[in-house]
This record gives structure tokens, sequence and C-alpha cells, in this order.
């Protein structure tokens, strides 16, 4: 059983002197769409902890830094998920988190995602689909702006 919580986490980089975020795709199996690293923490971890395993096995990237955006929003349960979930279950928690990360190309766990991106913020909007991702993003780029003004001072 899993458990009823999931985490998104948006990996970003400095390159160049810009922010870029990394937009993973998932397998056709998985509804085909863009976003950031999803997954949920096991029963002994913190939601933290498995935002930073997650990144770890979807993409191979170990974070410089993990921020949790204090952003959430729930998902309703889709009838085909309901036999991996507790009885009763209606809708998963999503936390939101970026991470700091200084990589170039990541590996993806072929299972869940085709193809990957490094995009500028209005480049990784325009690919998302789901209104809490889009949200999520949102804040996302704000806890990045706030940080590349304090790294400038």
């Amino acid at each position: 059983m899993r458990v009823p919580i999931q985490v998104l986490v948006y990996p970003v980089r400095r390159k160049g002197g810009e922010w870029q975020y990394l937009m993973l795709r998932r397998v056709p199996e998985r509804s085909d769409h863009w976003q950031g690293v999803t997954g949920a923490p096991e029963w002994d971890e913190t939601v933290a902890e498995g935002a930073r395993r997650e990144l770890l096995e979807e993409t191979g990237l170990t974070p410089i830094e993990l921020v949790p955006l204090d952003f959430s929003y729930s998902l309703p349960m889709q009838e085909r998920w309901k036999p991996l979930y507790p009885d009763g279950v209606a809708e998963i928690v999503e936390h939101a988190f970026v991470a700091f990360v200084e990589a170039e190309e990541p590996t993806l766990d072929s299972v869940e995602h085709d193809a990957w991106r490094w995009c500028t913020y209005e480049e990784a909007m325009s690919l998302l689909f789901w209104p809490g991702n889009r949200e999520a993003l949102e804040i996302c780029h704000r806890v990045v702006l706030a940080r590349r003004e304090h790294d400038s001072r």
C-alpha cells in the first residue's frame, strides 16, 4: 500500500546566468504529459526524504539544497489507482519542493519518463497542463528569484 501523499519536485540549475527548470515527460502509459519529479514517500520517510529519494530515483540527481515551497494541493483519487492505497482514500495531497542542482543531464527512469528538457520558467510553464503543477512552478520561481536576489548581495 502506498502512502496517500505525493511530492512534486522542480529541479533547478543556474546556467549562463539564468535559471533553468528540468521538465520530464511521462511515458504514454502514464498520461504523456510534462511535469517535474513526482512520487510518494515511503511509510517510514518524511515528505522531504521522499522528495529527495524520488529526485534521485527518477533523474539520478542529488540536490545541493532541497527547499519546501510551503505549498500543497489535493488530487482526487482516480479509480485505476485505488487498489494501491488504503481503503477510503478519496484524495492525495501533493507537497511541492524546489531542488537546486548542478547537473547537465539527468538519468531518467524509463518506466516513468521518456524525455527531459531544461527550460526557462516561461518554457516550463507552457509545458504544464495541471493547475496544481502550474501554481507550484509559479511559487518555485518566486523562491528561485528571491535566491538570485539574495546571492547577488
